[in-house]
């Protein structure tokens, strides 16, 4: 990940969080283990080269893990690790706050 020039950690959070999938991802990771193609069925606009990029980029960032379970068909299961877990009383809160802001826009679309 690329060094901030002020090392704010503000802006650092927002760099490894930013684009359009590594929040949903960590959203969609809040109840659990999920494999690969789980989490293309919660984001069906993700291409599979792009899922396993932001993946990667979570994992190297310290957000998930990867876990390959052996067997028969072995398979990969993905989960947040303690810090990513830290990042869902924030993701949730993000969600309450666009919901309000949007209730709070419904009487200003009202009277247009």
């Amino acid at each position: 990940m690329k060094t901030t020039v002020s090392g704010c950690p503000i802006e650092d959070a927002m760099r490894l969080l930013s684009g359009r999938w590594r929040t949903l991802l960590v959203y969609y990771l809040i109840d659990g283990k999920k494999r690969f193609a789980q989490l293309r069925r919660d984001n069906p606009r993700i291409s599979h080269r792009i899922l396993t990029h932001e993946l990667r980029a979570l994992e190297g960032a310290g957000v998930i893990t990867r876990t390959v379970v052996p067997g028969k068909i072995a398979h990969v299961e993905y989960e947040l690790t303690e810090g990513g877990r830290k990042l869902v009383p924030l993701i949730n809160a993000l969600g309450d706050w666009y919901e309000d802001l949007q209730r709070q826009r419904e009487p200003d679309r009202a009277a247009i």
